[in-house]
């Protein structure tokens, strides 16, 4: 082979043997070249790769920092951060407070935990990463304001027909998802008490809109943040059917900000589904619920209040004569929890709104709710299966109902919707202090679910 190789230059022309040993040495310094390179490349890949997997390399953020207020935030009129917020170091730490949402079982005693839930093992990790991340700005004021009544949180223990907006002020006033630092908050809390507009003298139900819009005007004027959005990462809790009303005098506010209200009918005007969100309309109780097992109720089902709509009394006309379905067209002369003990099914009607603390009084004593009240976005429709604790029908079912009441007994399914209104009852209860999975919780979780994904730079 090495005699043939070196014979092989003689087999040419004299003329092209300097021109073939040029090439040939050409051609062996490009070889060395391509091959040092590309060993240069392939250990700088190998690097780089392996940096990106650990993380170090990444793209950059395009995050600017918010401006500051014309004003210093922490500076008057603003509320130092120690009286802002005094149990926030508590309220995150006390591991004993926490309230484990309970394993769920299938009717062959198989765990399910989703039966309550549209996707529970979903809503539980994310809920978690809420209770860790979630910061709320509210806008401050002192204890001298003139309208401190209306700004702060009460004193005393809420109560009445409309305590869930008091509730939810006074429980996220002390708890750990209050920043002063307004560069970190996900949402803007306006702190206004529509409950309170409407017993202060110096305004009443007439002046409710122009005080929205003149407060409005004035935190559009002091800070930047609304301005960014138009208010979009901006919310207001109302539990009084004045609410609904209560910012006509200011479209951005019904347009962009977060609506959270009990009065939450997607028919009317105001309301938008998904953007807006449904609080619970709760009478505040502090014992702890009832137990009274399935086997102790013999009332098929129980309806008590006075006649102030067209459903109320459709309902009352139909069944008062009944042995079975026990329906009063004003408030009992007995203890109103007497009935909703002895009865399997609680039914909530229409007023003059949607809501009412029915359905709050109903899974409080573990009754089923039976639900009639066309176009109700439901409280935590957007996390609890509605369909799993309680029975919602149509007005036009009124006619109907005791045959589909009865049908849910005779088939069991009764029982299986009794176990998931005691599954769920811890929802619909309201705390001074929150405890995990309350009323608080959960519209803290609606509010995580409507956060901007986006900050957005003045």
């Amino acid at each position: 082979m090495a005699a043939s190789g070196a014979s092989f230059p003689s087999l040419l022309p004299p003329q092209f043997r300097p021109v073939l040993k040029d090439s040939v040495q050409g051609l062996f310094c490009l070889l060395i070249t391509s091959s040092f390179f590309f060993f240069l490349y392939s250990f700088s890949s190998t690097k780089v790769g392996t940096h990106h997997q650990e993380g170090v390399i990444h793209p950059p953020k395009a995050v600017i920092p918010l401006q500051q207020p014309q004003q210093a935030v922490h500076n008057s009129p603003f509320i130092p951060q120690e009286s802002l917020n005094p149990h926030a170091e508590k309220d995150r730490g006390d591991d004993n407070r926490e309230t484990p949402l309970p394993a769920e079982r299938g009717r062959d005693g198989s765990e399910n935990n989703d039966d309550a839930f549209h996707q529970r093992s979903l809503f539980m990790e994310d809920y978690a990463e809420m209770n860790k991340s979630m910061k709320i700005y509210m806008y401050p004021h002192k204890k001298n304001d003139p309208f401190a009544n209306v700004l702060l949180p009460l004193d005393s223990e809420p109560n009445g027909n409309y305590a869930s907006e008091s509730y939810f002020k006074k429980a996220l006033y002390n708890s750990h998802f209050l920043t002063n630092d307004p560069s970190e908050a996900h949402l803007f809390y306006l702190p206004f008490s529509i409950a309170s507009l409407r017993h202060d003298k110096r305004v009443g139900v007439a002046g409710i809109q122009t005080y929205v819009k003149n407060y409005v005007q004035d935190i559009t004027r002091i800070y930047p943040f609304w301005n960014r959005t138009g208010g979009a990462d901006h919310f207001y809790v109302a539990c009084h059917s004045v609410g609904r009303t209560a910012m006509d005098k200011t479209l951005q506010v019904k347009l962009n900000a977060i609506q959270v209200v009990c009065s939450s009918s997607y028919f009317l005007p105001g309301y938008v589904s998904h953007k807006d969100a449904s609080i619970p309309q709760i009478w505040p109780r502090r014992d702890r619920p009832p137990m009274h097992p399935p086997s102790n109720r013999h009332n098929l089902a129980f309806y008590a209040g006075t006649m102030n709509s067209r459903v109320r009394e459709y309902l009352v006309n139909t069944w008062v004569n009944d042995s079975e379905i026990s329906v009063h067209r004003d408030r009992l002369k007995t203890p109103y929890s007497e009935s909703l003990l002895r009865s399997k099914f609680c039914i909530h009607a229409k007023g003059f709104e949607v809501n009412t603390a029915r359905i709050g009084d109903a899974l409080y004593y573990g009754c089923v709710p039976v639900v009639l009240a066309d176009h109700y976005d439901l409280p935590y429709a957007d996390i609890l299966n509605w369909e799993s604790f309680s029975v919602v029908l149509s007005v036009s079912d009124i006619p109907i109902m005791k045959e589909v009441l009865r049908e849910k007994v005779r088939s069991g399914e009764y029982l299986r919707l009794h176990r998931n209104v005691m599954r769920v009852q811890n929802h619909f209860q309201w705390h001074s202090l929150p405890v995990d999975y309350d009323a608080f919780y959960m519209v803290m979780y609606e509010l995580w679910l409507r956060r901007s994904h986006v900050k957005i730079s003045t």
